[in-house]
C-alpha cells in the first residue's frame, strides 16, 4: 500500500518544529509496522481551518498522480479543523483513499457526528448531480424538439458522441439560441453532446458573434 505521510502545526514558530518532527518520525515508524510505502511526506505550518495550504494542495496532487492508497496523520485534527476538516474527509473518500491515524493505532474512526455530516454532504452531492443530468438531457430535448439533428450537424467531426472534443460549434449556438434557447440550456445540451462548455463562454461566443455581424452591418451602411 503506497502512502503520504501529512504533517501540520498551526504556526511557524521555531517552538512548533519539534512537534513536526516528531509527528514525520512517529508516522514513519507506524508505516514500516503496517507495511506501507511511504510516497512522499508532506507538512504545512498553517491553521487547520485554513483549506488554501501548500502541503495539502500538493498532497491532493500526488494523490491524483501517485496512485496513493493511504494518507498517515497523528490524529484528525491535524488534517484540519471544523468543516475544511470535512471538506477534505470527503474529498479523500471519495478518491478511494484510506485515513490512518496514531491515535486509533490504525485506519481513523469517524465520530458518529463527522460520519453523518458525511452522509448529508455525499447525499446532496448525489442529487446535485441528478439534477445536472436531469438539466443536460432537457437542454437536449428542447433542442431536438427545435430541430437540432446531432447526427447530421457533428458529422464529420471526429467520434460522433462530442468526447474529448474541445472545440466549440459557433453554428449550433447560433441556431439554437435563433430557436429559443437559453444560453444555460445551449451549454447543457453542447455538454450533453459532448463539448466541454460552459454557459460563460457560450454567452461570450454569442456576443462576440453578435458584435461582429453589427460592425459588418455599420461597414455596409457606410458604403
Amino acid at each position: 500500500m503506497k502512502a503520504v505521510i501529512y504533517c501540520r502545526v498551526s504556526t511557524e514558530k521555531e517552538t512548533q518544529e519539534t512537534s513536526i518532527s516528531r509527528q514525520e518520525e512517529e508516522l514513519l515508524v507506524a508505516a514500516k509496522t503496517w507495511g506501507m510505502e511511504v510516497d512522499a511526506v508532506v507538512c504545512d505550518r498553517s491553521s487547520g481551518y485554513d483549506l488554501d495550504r501548500p502541503g495539502i494542495l500538493t498532497l491532493l496532487e500526488k494523490i491524483k498522480s501517485n496512485s496513493i492508497d493511504a494518507v498517515l496523520i497523528q490524529d484528525e485534527t491535524r488534517l484540519g479543523r471544523g468543516n475544511a476538516k470535512i471538506a477534505l474527509l470527503h474529498t479523500l473518500y471519495k478518491e478511494g483513499v484510506k485515513l490512518f491515524n496514531l491515535s486509533h493505532n490504525g485506519e481513523l474512526q469517524l465520530s458518529e457526528t463527522d460520519s453523518m455530516v458525511l452522509n448529508i454532504v455525499s447525499m446532496v452531492e448525489e442529487y446535485q448531480r441528478k439534477l445536472h443530468n436531469i438539466k443536460i438531457k432537457r437542454g437536449m430535448r428542447k433542442a431536438i424538439e427545435r430541430g437540432y439533428r446531432p447526427e447530421k450537424n457533428l458529422k464529420k467531426r471526429g467520434n460522433i458522441e462530442g468526447r474529448e472534443r474541445k472545440e466549440v460549434p459557433l453554428e449550433e449556438i447560433i441556431r439554437l439560441r435563433d430557436n429559443g434557447l437559453t444560453f444555460n440550456e445551449i451549454a447543457a445540451t453542447m455538454r450533453g453532446f459532448g463539448y466541454d462548455i460552459s454557459k460563460a463562454t457560450v454567452h461570450r461566443r454569442y456576443i462576440e458573434y453578435s458584435a461582429k455581424n453589427e460592425n459588418i452591418s455599420k461597414r455596409a451602411d457606410d458604403l
